[in-house]
């Protein structure tokens, strides 16, 4: 499995590049799909160097994209592993050329997001997770490659930073507010002594918390399964969770449809993070 991270990483790094070439245009071959969300000519670049370069490296593993046929459930229910794959994650942010969009590859086992790799682009900055159950020493791997250097990285703890007076930190997306999330920062806000904002565009927000530089993702909007999954995978390698708004693990291809339910994303798993938002 650790070969298959190698591989995808290379595959991530090409659909990058890929995407850049479109990025460095005046004209991004802008669309609308039937949803009425965006589709630029790199998403479907990007696309087609992914479902090439999986096909050379797992030919017997099916994919599922975004950006590709959709696949019924009647099908797809019968598959134990698979690719789950955004090949643009934040097509906004791509249009609006600020930098906050990533190419997203998972493997999904059981419904369990057990490898996942998120590049940027425009940083080359790239995460990655792969699991302790399918790695050949047994444990989680977790890591960012940041200046051509490769670093383990951890989610950190919550209550020596409230000890500390530090401020605990929640990540919240640059464009889906909600009445629901505002009603959450609230009871946030009269939880802790100090606590601060980040906004981050694409799947950049899960990342931010198994780097260990924030603490808790609510996520009370719209998102489908591919958003999410290769981020998820850094995250539980990192040592956190991703949740539903019951606080049960989130699974993948479970049902027909592929909306995920509001969820958050927590850093230290040892915090009562469900006592302190109810």
């Amino acid at each position: 499995m650790q070969d298959v991270l190698e591989g995808i990483i290379t595959i991530a790094r090409e659909a990058g590049a890929a995407i850049l070439s479109v990025y460095r245009r005046d004209d991004f071959g802008i669309e609308n799909k039937a949803d009425d969300s965006p589709l630029t000519a790199a998403d479907l670049a990007a696309n087609a160097v992914i479902l090439a370069g999986l096909k050379r490296l797992a030919p017997d593993i099916p994919v599922l994209s975004e950006e590709s046929d959709e696949v019924p459930f009647s099908e797809r229910q019968q598959w134990q592993r698979y690719f789950l794959v955004d090949p643009l994650d934040g097509t906004k942010e791509f249009i609006n050329r600020n930098g906050e969009f990533t190419v997203n590859i998972a493997l999904i086992d059981q419904g369990v997001p057990v490898l996942g790799v998120v590049f940027v682009p425009v940083l080359d900055v790239l995460y990655a997770g792969l699991l302790g159950t399918t790695s050949s020493d047994g444990k989680s791997l977790a890591f960012v490659e940041r200046d051509d250097q490769r670093q383990n990285i951890a989610v950190r703890k919550v209550v020596p930073r409230i000890a500390a007076a530090e401020s605990v930190v929640v990540v919240a997306s640059r464009r889906h507010s909600s009445p629901a999330m505002e009603h959450c920062m609230t009871t946030l806000s009269s939880r802790f002594p100090t606590l601060e904002t980040l906004n981050m565009g694409s799947s950049l927000k899960l990342c931010l918390i198994a780097e260990g530089r924030a603490d808790l993702y609510p996520r009370l909007a719209p998102t489908s399964e591919w958003d999410t999954a290769a981020a998820h995978a850094v995250v539980s390698a990192a040592g956190g969770e991703v949740v539903d708004d019951q606080f049960v693990p989130l699974r993948y291809n479970t049902k027909a449809g592929l909306l995920n339910p509001y969820f958050y994303v927590l850093g230290d798993v040892t915090f009562d993070w469900q006592a302190c938002l109810s």
